[in-house]
């Protein structure tokens, strides 16, 4: 029999729970016919403890995977719609920076592209905080937005597109060889939304890994060595990324779903109009709260869906044992 994985361990973990609750509510029943004040306390604390340990024992499973104790980049993708999807580009960039914000984790804006009239074409974000990657990897993949177009004089109903990317950033205890023979650095001038300068020399950075066709940019800093720098930190983690999606048949589905950014292909669905509904496609969580969850509240979406992983994960390792 080959050694346990965290998610295992994490599975035999709660087989135990079941059998300490199990005991101490057959405790509890025998304590109660019995008339017996400590022993219905003693089993009373049993339980309290079990649960505590099962909320902890929930969250290591969830959270079990290789990178999930890293930070994660988030990377935003304007799709089908031009300035409708540009428009709804830049609420999901709000929307992750909000929920960042509620959990305290920090979050920088690395790079951001202008829409042509409003929103983004693109941007990415470094999330820092306990488990970031482990929350937001599920997010990857294209969001579904349906309302009445503030831009359409007609006040008709538009759905737009975009894609939200995310990838585990690396410490230095983890080798990536990178060839410079493969990467191709080109610079320009930084600009926020808008067109407006950030700078007047060329100090924004692209990368691009010629094998791969990975790109990355950055124009967080007015020094170009700094953008450099940063760059290649995030051309690390995207070479990374991509060696763990090889790894797990799960990674390898959500970079199969960055493929087109457009119908078919998303998570999720967030409909303003003609009703008020965000509802997770792959796992049928869904809820009226539209503004809640554009205000940040991902939270039930993200434990759905993670939950769902782990399970998947814990048949095929049940069926992996010799």
């Amino acid at each position: 029999m080959r050694e346990r994985t965290k998610l295992e361990a994490g599975m035999a973990n709660i087989t135990v729970l079941e059998r300490d609750v199990r005991d101490s509510l057959e405790l509890a029943e025998m304590a109660e016919a019995e008339g017996d004040e400590s022993l219905i306390n003693e089993a009373q604390a049993t339980l309290e403890a079990a649960q505590a340990r099962a909320a902890k024992a929930e969250l290591e499973a969830l959270l079990s995977g290789e990178a999930d104790s890293n930070d994660a980049y988030i990377e935003f993708n304007s799709g089908a719609g031009g300035t409708e999807s540009q428009d709804w580009t830049e609420m999901l960039l709000r929307m992750y920076l909000r929920w960042a914000n509620a959990r305290g984790f920090k979050a920088d804006l690395l790079e951001e592209q202008g829409g042509d009239t409003a929103g983004i074409k693109s941007a990415t974000i470094l999330v820092q905080g306990e488990n970031a990657y482990g929350w937001l990897k599920t997010e990857a993949g294209v969001h579904r937005l349906v309302r009445i177009s503030p831009y359409d004089s007609n006040a008709r109903r538009h759905t737009s597109f975009a894609s939200v990317w995310i990838y585990p950033k690396i410490d230095d205890s983890i080798v990536v060889e990178i060839l410079d023979k493969d990467v191709r650095t080109d610079t320009y001038r930084a600009s926020g939304a808008g067109g407006q300068h950030i700078n007047k020399t060329d100090s924004a950075v692209r990368l691009t890994h010629i094998p791969t066709g990975i790109v990355v940019a950055c124009q967080a800093e007015r020094s170009q060595h700094k953008n450099r720098a940063a760059a290649w930190d995030m051309l690390r983690a995207r070479l990374y990324e991509a060696e763990l999606a090889k790894r797990e048949a799960a990674a390898q589905q959500l970079e199969d779903s960055k493929t087109e950014i457009g119908w078919g292909r998303q998570i999720r669905s967030y409909v303003l109009q003609p009703y008020q509904m965000v509802k997770d496609l792959r796992t049928g969580v869904e809820t009226s709260d539209t503004q809640g969850v554009l205000n940040g509240d991902l939270d039930q979406f993200m434990a759905a869906s993670l939950a769902a992983r782990v399970s998947g994960a814990g048949e095929t390792a049940v069926e992996d044992i010799d």
